[in-house]
């Protein structure tokens, strides 16, 4: 067999190498005990026939991303300035330091190599810090491109593309997040100066959260309560409502705050450390009357006339761009955590096989172990169903916009729906990945050389961010039950694709005596299972709310759950059709491993809801009971390709920073390399006695000191 390294892509060759300096000693010699982990990767990489470089193509083929990365990543691996094997040692503020140098590293590195945008997001992605200009990029330039008419646009791009004006995205606030319509933040019009005042009357107005706002920021779209006068003439004001409004913080020279405006760092947080998540209010702020966003909405400012947009939902347009590309991200993380799990849950061996009676028998690798594959395969069968759910609504994003800006809004309620509860079920299902894994990995996933511990404490605010995961499925539930309330009335045409597949549930399967699907023997089944059930869910819900008459908050619980069936139905539809596609030109093979994919992440869903999927008349209880079996018997026909098929995401060791999940199976060898080496904490000399002031050896109490003046 060739040596085991001779294979290993460039983006993927790792070094253990020593800490400038380090002195050499009788451990440089020490090897692991065999099998060795690049011979265990190899083993497993030689016994599986999954085409990688077909499968990275069709996972990875949008936008050129491959070829993209491993442009990008070879001036990353160059610059000193994102070297990764020490900054879990940084504090909270030098992080943000090395965050705002790394992110303006990265806007030069762009500009001297001629980066377009995507290689730019690139290189934020391999860089895998929360950038400080990350809601400049993500918000404030999408929602000034998509809700400042041609002249602000005109007038703001310029600034923005050289670099001048760096923005954030002001709307969350300390007493409201969610609750958009409930912001106290208020813009009030002043006819007579012709001058919007920017006002925070209470405490709880402060805007908080905003990311890129505390320390970076010097402009913001502040989204505040729009009051106009009745009239020029009246001192009577109403109130029409958030809008977003484009306002300079802080002096463009100095970078010092303006008068009138308090803005800060709102301090540590659970991951996120390079960001300057922000506070900000106003005190009676008076801005012009070109700030206010007006794409869609106008204030004339002679008559106080208010106009506003044809459908009100575009005001949130930036929102809904940010929750379809979260969707995408989603796949991205889950496929992080898993590779980790898989090539660590090959390499790491613990007990012999209990019916082997040979006393010299090899120990097992713990993915060999049915429990711990249920917690590693069936994520890894959900990482590819998020990708081509992701794929669909980037597609539906791009194909609503465009439609936007002819004038047509129909399919924006389909997007925004679809976006809520997708946002909602991915980054929930994502998030839980990482820590799912992190605990099979038992000792070492807890370790600082696992590659979770960044990795999950920075994804962590997904399922809060940009909607509250068990709020937000009340948007999707709300869409549902008006397209079921629509398809019950049966008037004219259906509104979109939604009401026509309610009208055709209640035509050929509401109250009739239909049989159960055969989900083991027809893959087509699975997916009309999972319609099926969401649309009995559907139903239930609206019998409760338009008919019984029950209330919002006593059916919380139960729109949940409706949005969750129609998400994951959305899920196994887009998985199943990205499989049988004309367009997918996939081979066989390739094929053959994605259905088993596709059926495990639909059995295993399906499983864990099977009394509704059973109450819904969809699979039988026999097949329903079956389940488990086939579960594991597609767990176990995955097992010997697990590792190549996470190698098909190309993710590079340089992302990964992961001692577990090195691509050439030299954990052990980086652990103690890490710990030995690379470790700060053990290139001092303590004085653990408790009789003495001395911290460190050598320094009396000048450290103490040091610690005490930060606190």
């Amino acid at each position: 067999m060739a040596d085991a390294e001779d294979n290993v892509p460039d983006s993927n060759r790792s070094k253990c190498a020593k800490a400038p300096g380090a002195a050499k000693d009788f451990t440089d010699d020490l090897k692991p005990a065999g099998p060795t982990g690049p011979d265990v990767l190899a083993k497993e990489r030689n016994q599986s026939d999954v085409p990688i470089d077909e499968l990275a193509r069709h996972l990875l083929g949008r936008n050129d991303f491959l070829a993209r990365q491993d442009r990008v990543l070879r001036v990353l691996e160059n610059e000193p300035l994102f070297d990764k094997s020490k900054q879990m040692n940084l504090s909270r503020p030098d992080r943000y330091h090395l965050g705002l140098a790394r992110a303006k590293k990265l806007r030069r590195l762009a500009d001297q190599h001629g980066w377009d945008d995507e290689d730019h997001s690139m290189g934020q992605y391999l860089c895998d810090d929360v950038s400080p200009y990350m809601v400049h990029y993500a918000m404030f330039i999408t929602t000034i491109r998509e809700q400042g008419d041609e002249r602000q646009r005109a007038h703001w791009t310029p600034k923005i593309q050289a670099g001048d004006v760096i923005g954030c995205y002001a709307q969350t606030e300390l007493g409201h997040g969610s609750n958009v319509k409930g912001i106290e933040c208020e813009a009030r019009w002043d006819p007579k100066a012709q001058e919007f005042i920017l006002h925070s009357p209470t405490l709880t107005a402060s805007k908080w959260w905003n990311g890129t706002m505390g320390r970076t920021a010097n402009h913001a779209i502040v989204v505040a309560q729009l009051l106009l006068p009745k009239s020029a003439e009246s001192s009577e004001y109403v109130y029409h409502g958030p809008h977003p409004f484009i306002v300079q913080i802080r002096d463009m020279k100095t970078h010092e705050n303006l008068p009138g405006i308090a803005v800060g760092d709102i301090g540590p947080k659970y991951g996120y450390s390079p960001m300057d998540n922000g506070y900000m209010l106003f005190d009676h702020f008076r801005i012009p009357h070109s700030a206010m966003l007006s794409n869609y909405s106008r204030v004339d400012p002679n008559t106080c006339t208010y106009s506003k947009p044809a459908n009100p939902a575009v005001v949130y347009g930036s929102l809904t761009y940010v929750r379809a590309s979260i969707i995408m991200h989603a796949r991205l993380i889950m496929a992080r955590a898993v590779t980790i799990a898989v090539r660590y849950g090959c390499v790491r061996r613990q007990f012999q096989d209990r019916d082997n009676n040979d006393k010299h028998a090899p120990e097992l690798s713990v993915l060999d172990y049915p429990t711990v594959q249920i917690r590693i395969l069936p994520l890894l069968a959900t990482a590819f169903a998020l990708h081509y759910t992701g794929e669909a609504m980037q597609n539906l994003y791009e194909g609503t916009r465009a439609q936007i800006d002819k004038g047509d809004f129909s399919k924006l309620a389909v997007l925004h729906a679809q976006s809520s509860g997708l946002k909602s079920l991915c980054t929930e299902l994502a998030a839980n990945s990482i820590e799912t894994c992190r605990r099979a990995m038992g000792g070492h996933g807890f370790g600082g050389g696992s590659g979770y511990i960044q990795l999950n404490n920075d994804y962590l605010s997904k399922p809060t961010v940009e909607g509250d995961n068990w709020m937000i499925t009340q948007q999707t539930a709300s869409y549902l039950i008006k397209r079921m309330a629509a398809a019950v009335a049966g008037k004219g045409k259906p509104l979109d694709e939604v009401d026509e597949a309610c009208r055709t549930w209640l035509k050929n399967e509401h109250e009739k005596n239909i049989s159960p699907l055969d989900i083991l023997r027809d893959d087509w089944k699975i997916v009309q299972a999972f319609q099926r059930r969401s649309r009995h869910l559907t139903y239930q819900a609206y019998v409760e709310r338009e008919v019984k008459k029950r209330s919002w908050n006593s059916l919380l619980l139960q729109l949940r759950k409706v949005s969750h069936a129609e998400s994951q139905s959305i899920l196994v539809t887009n998985f199943y059709n990205a499989l049988h596609s004309q367009q997918s030109q996939m081979s066989p093979t390739l094929q053959g491993h994605l259905t088993t994919l596709f059926r495990l992440f639909a059995f295993y869903t399906m499983d864990a809801e099977a009394r509704d999927f059973l109450k819904a008349n969809a699979v039988s209880d026999a097949d329903l009971d079956e389940l488990p079996t086939r579960i594991q018997q597609l767990m176990a026909d995955i097992r010997p390709h697990a590792v190549r098929l996470v190698d098909s995401w190309k993710i590079p060791d340089f992302l990964l920073d992961s001692a577990l999940g090195r691509y050439d199976g030299k954990v052990y060898e980086d652990l103690f390399n890490r710990a030995h080496r690379l470790n700060p904490l053990n290139e001092v000399t303590f004085n653990p006695h408790y009789k003495s002031d001395e911290i460190v050896m050598g320094r009396g109490s000048e450290e103490l000191k040091r610690i005490l003046a930060k606190l």
